[in-house]
């Protein structure tokens, strides 16, 4: 998939095999295992079958996914920030994460209004969710930023956890 998307600090762009040591270290932070959960990717293999079989597959069936977050200034990856299309909601979810070395600069918020409007204007989404656990207040404001409000309480499939579901709408309905 071919995406570039530059802020005054970042680069985004797609995802591929060769960032599975990066997803890797991403995946196995505390913050991604208590607010997402531990997706059991603890080695190269396992992160580059992730990437492929979730988020490459995502590209090539919706058109959308996670991409990856580069800082200009160092050149260095420091998250992932995308649209996900998730079990059991209707609407794409926006999704990120960030490596604890990078959380509270706004590098998350920078990212997602980025994806926002790469959604609204390239994609064409007409709305877009945002999920999060209730007591993660950091990404319940990234949401609140980009322009989300609460919706409603709800628990997908497959997860006993409750989640905060944030909605906006990108195009009015004709």
């Amino acid at each position: 998939m071919q995406l570039h998307i530059e802020t005054d600090r970042l680069r985004i762009r797609a995802l591929t095999i060769i960032d599975a040591g990066f997803m890797m270290q991403l995946m196995n932070t505390p913050t991604w295992i208590k607010n997402i959960g531990n997706r059991n990717v603890n080695d190269s293999t396992t992160a580059s079958n992730y990437i492929a079989n979730n988020i490459i597959n995502s590209y090539h069936i919706y058109g959308f996914g996670l991409f990856l977050v580069v800082v200009k200034k160092d050149n260095q990856s420091a998250g992932i920030c995308g649209i996900v299309k998730r079990e059991g909601l209707v609407i794409p979810d926006l999704g990120f994460a960030m490596l604890p070395k990078y959380e509270g600069k706004g590098i998350a918020t920078e990212a997602s209004k980025a994806v926002v409007q790469y959604a609204k204007e390239t994609l064409q989404l007409s709305q877009l969710a945002g999920i999060t656990k209730a007591d993660n207040i950091a990404s319940i404001r990234v949401l609140e930023k980009v322009g989300m409000e609460f919706k409603e309480k709800i628990q997908l499939p497959q997860d006993a956890n409750m989640f905060s579901l944030y909605t906006m709408a990108l195009h009015k309905e004709a």
